[in-house]
């Protein structure tokens, strides 16, 4: 019992200064562009670090360590893939997205394709957006709550309600801030968990010892799970509301370039070190259930250790709830509210419509996880569309002239009925709903520009015979 009151003080403690972060930095956000956008430039390794932290969920502390237990250290891709994307954010997009000044995916893709195009991606990346928090909350709550020792409904309420207080609060810049907080516990946490396991297996000639030698394989899950994950991470970091809404924040296209390079960093870092926790609980606790691979090991910490590490699991619940209704709440701001409810732009009512949206874009999904747990069966729609949206965005800045507003609007539309059956229908022949969402736009838009040149050439052909036939006199 006292072993668990100084894990709850940690925690606390830890709460208490993100509280401390949203009051002080609270005036920044009294007008709804500063609510959004954090009010000011803020320098390139914070915003790094923001976007990083924002992956980092339970699904990627927990969820690695598990899938390390059953296959090995290639597990890390599920989390290095998302650094290789950042990798290739900052080489193809950073300077682009930055140049082009929007701070919603929906508005960026609106410039290029249409406003039909930015209707459509909003509903979707809300959608989308809102079921991540309900994964986030059913499966971090149902963790935090045997770490602390309480009811899991109570914890799936508690952190849902202190992210949503803290970012309606704060808005951006108290997410800027406290997700770099959250980052630094999390790398703290994660290596003070690696050290303890490799101590408590013996060191890593026990380790590699003990287990046979495909759990150190690179490619253990396969090479077709490796690229599936690629694609998905690359997807996800190339078409994510808040990390377009974040690249903005910096000055200019090189540290915007810049804070990408930071985010790899950090996420392939991550990524190894909890696939490395996961194959040292195969060999320390082989036959619990895998999912506690990584709370097994934080269990038998000492309770000022296990303080800091639960709080950096929390803060990964934190982080990523946080990105998310920020970022929801910046869509239904930017796309609904102020040009349909509020086109004269009356800044009061502006201000208190994204508070509140921030706050039900927060506590929606703690309902959601609370009662209807089968809604994570449809997580993968986050990944799998913002993959296809990935297709759109590439095309809008290296192909502008492939394809149709049309083609555009009906690539999303097919995208998500074609990667919902493709997941009920099993992924058939094995095949991932990742590459199902790559393949839509590439098709659709392939056919729409295909029909746009044989309506071009149909339209130009009266004009021609008019020109090449002899004049009648």
């Amino acid at each position: 019992m006292q072993s668990a009151w100084l894990v709850l003080l940690v925690v606390g403690l830890y709460i208490a200064i993100l509280a401390a972060i949203s009051f002080v930095v609270r005036r920044s956000s009294r007008t709804s562009s500063s609510f959004a956008s954090g009010g000011k430039v803020f320098p390139a390794v914070v915003i790094g670090f923001l976007m990083g932290s924002e992956f980092i969920g339970t699904t990627a502390s927990v969820g690695t360590a598990q899938a390390a237990y059953e296959s090995g250290i290639s597990a890390a891709w599920n989390v290095v893939s998302l650094g290789v994307g950042f990798i290739l954010f900052s080489l193809l997009l950073a300077r682009k997205y930055r140049a082009l000044g929007e701070i919603t995916i929906s508005g960026a893709l609106a410039s290029h394709y249409g406003s039909r195009v930015r209707i459509a991606t909003s509903l979707v990346m809300i959608c989308a957006l809102l079921i991540v928090a309900v994964s986030v909350y059913a499966s971090g709550g149902a963790i935090l709550a045997r770490l602390l020792e309480i009811d899991k409904s109570l914890a799936i309420a508690l952190v849902g309600v202190l992210a949503t207080a803290y970012v309606s609060v704060g808005g951006m810049r108290s997410v800027v801030y406290t997700n770099l907080l959250h980052a630094v516990v999390m790398l703290v946490g994660i290596v003070v968990l690696v050290v303890v396991a490799m101590n408590r297996v013996g060191g890593l000639g026990e380790l590699t010892a003990k287990l046979p030698p495909g759990m150190f394989s690179l490619d253990g899950v396969g090479l077709s799970q490796i690229f599936a994950w690629m694609l998905a991470g690359v997807g996800a970091t190339f078409a994510t509301q808040y990390i377009v809404q974040a690249i903005t924040t910096v000055g200019d296209s090189t540290k915007a370039q810049r804070a990408g390079f930071y985010s790899s960093l950090f996420l392939i870092a991550y990524g190894f070190l909890a696939a490395f926790i996961g194959v040292c609980a195969a060999v320390l606790f082989p036959r619990i259930e895998s999912i506690q691979a990584m709370p097994a090991l934080v269990v038998d910490l000492n309770p000022l250790l296990a303080g800091v590490v639960v709080a950096g699991l929390a803060g990964a619940m934190f982080g990523t709830i946080a990105a998310l209704s920020i970022g929801a709440s910046t869509l239904l701001f930017k796309d609904f509210y102020q040009p349909f409810f509020n086109p004269q732009a009356d800044e009061r009512k502006n201000v208190v419509f994204i508070r509140v949206a921030a706050g039900v874009a927060g506590l929606l999904p703690i309902v959601l996880a609370l009662y209807a747990t089968d809604v994570l069966a449809v997580t993968f729609l986050a990944k799998a569309l913002r993959a296809a949206l990935a297709v759109l965005v590439l095309l809008m800045f290296y192909a502008p002239r492939f394809g149709t507003r049309a083609g555009a609007l009906w690539t999303i539309v097919i995208a998500l009925v074609a990667t919902i059956g493709w997941y009920l229908a099993g992924s058939p022949f094995g095949i991932d709903e990742a590459y199902v969402a790559v393949a839509v736009p590439l098709v659709v838009m392939t056919l729409s520009q295909l029909a746009k040149r044989k309506g071009s050439g149909t339209a130009s052909a009266p004009a021609a015979a008019e020109k090449s036939a002899p004049v009648v006199r």
